[in-house]
């Protein structure tokens, strides 16, 4: 099947433009019900149940109410960045999806369109670059206020991001040493022709990467710059109305977005495990030979896709309704003095053992990514071993034993 033209390429673009964003506008505002539903879940309640049926219509309900609630506006606040800052927030939560692949490409009369809305040949580098730019909207979103409060709210949020985004960008190293490429769709490719996805052979930098963007999303245990019970909602706390609504939006967008990314690079992306049929090679894939495309398997391999990262969301939910808040000490301690040593340490140990694979003659392929599964393993083994004695992180009412004196009897 032949290229677009240059006339189907727009207008194909175009379509895939409306119905990504508009697709994604409409899951962010269903995981904000599925949130709450998740949490009455497990606290054993109810949940949303007024509005619709089953509280179906609960985001229809939210969004009414963001529109015609009054504007709050601080008599002393910066009014250009005060209005700037949600946008700066919600934009780069958006526009990543762009170079996310999400389904197994669709034959047309006009010729085969990808399931991307921008094949970039640097989408890697892409996400590292605007990941984080989410930052400077909370930044900014404290400072502008002239509250004391929302001003600390922003600088923990600073601080936080800094360091994670850091761990963030060391966690995606092993991916880039073991596929050798930056384009989301080859790395894809690449996970079916080793026929392992990658969180078997690299599942340790996936436990880096899931705890960094679960700090990077400021979701529990890390949601140090909204902490309610010392901050009065941190950075936020002088927004109303569909401002106030916009930071929310950009919190939920970069959890869907953080999915995905985790999906792609981890989890096959829109690979269907243990079926051939949907192995169609790439476009940028010089010589690649694969099945056919079909539009019924765009279909499935897209459910498979929004499948995968609708478990991972599920996993955002979970955490945040079952674990408790860090201490800001240990979420810094964590950051800096484990995240980034380890993750240096594990680069190392993975780039050594690569070499040796390769210098005896272990090419790219299931056996490869089975030695590196072992490695992984016993690397994962000795970790969880070593957390367990409490050395790395100590719980806030942890404290050490003292032996007590023997008494005597006088």
């Amino acid at each position: 099947m032949g290229t677009l033209s240059t006339t189907a390429f727009l207008l194909t673009s175009a379509v895939k433009v409306l119905v990504v964003f508009g697709m994604v506008l409409t899951a962010v505002a269903l995981m904000t019900l599925a949130e709450r539903k998740v949490a009455a879940w497990i606290q054993d309640r109810s949940g949303p149940n007024r509005v619709g049926p089953w509280g179906l219509f609960q985001p229809i309900a939210d969004g009414i109410k963001n529109f015609v609630k009054e504007e709050n506006l601080p008599a002393a606040a910066s009014r250009l960045l005060f209005h700037l800052a949600p946008m700066i927030s919600l934009f780069p939560a958006l526009v990543l999806f762009a170079v996310i692949p999400f389904a197994a490409p669709l034959p047309t009369p006009w010729g085969r369109v990808e399931m991307i809305v921008a094949d970039l040949p640097v989408g890697f580098l892409y996400i590292i670059a605007l990941a984080s730019l989410g930052v400077y909207g909370l930044v900014l979103g404290g400072w502008a206020s002239n509250s004391k409060y929302a001003l600390l709210g922003g600088l923990r949020a600073s601080a936080q991001m800094i360091s994670y985004e850091v761990a963030l960008g060391l966690s995606l190293v092993p991916i880039l040493m073991l596929a050798g490429n930056v384009s989301l769709p080859e790395i894809v490719q690449l996970q079916r022709e080793m026929k392992l996805w990658f969180i078997f052979p690299l599942m340790l930098g996936f436990l880096f990467f899931i705890a960094s963007a679960f700090a990077e999303t400021n979701r529990l245990p890390f949601d140090m710059p909204e902490a309610e019970s010392e901050l009065v909602a941190g950075y936020h706390a002088e927004y109303s109305s569909m401002k106030f609504a916009m930071f929310f939006l950009a919190e939920y967008s970069n959890m869907l977005t953080s999915s995905a990314l985790m999906v792609t690079f981890f989890f096959g992306g829109w690979d269907i495990p243990f079926w051939q049929g949907d192995n169609i090679a790439a476009a940028s894939a010089a010589g690649a030979v694969g099945a056919a495309p079909a539009w019924w398997k765009t279909t499935l391999t897209a459910g498979a896709f929004m499948t995968k990262t609708a478990i991972l969301v599920f996993v955002f939910m979970w955490v945040r309704w079952t674990v408790p808040r860090f201490r800001y000490d240990q979420v810094m301690a964590l950051g800096w003095k484990v995240l980034i040593p380890m993750l240096v340490t594990y680069i190392i140990v993975l780039g050594g053992v690569m070499l040796i694979l390769e210098a005896r003659g272990v090419e790219f392929g299931f056996t490869f990514g089975l030695a590196l599964t072992i490695l992984n393993l016993a690397l994962l083994a000795g970790l969880l071993y070593w957390l367990d004695r409490r050395r790395l992180i100590v719980g806030s009412g942890w404290r050490p034993t003292r032996p007590q004196p023997l008494r005597t009897r006088g």
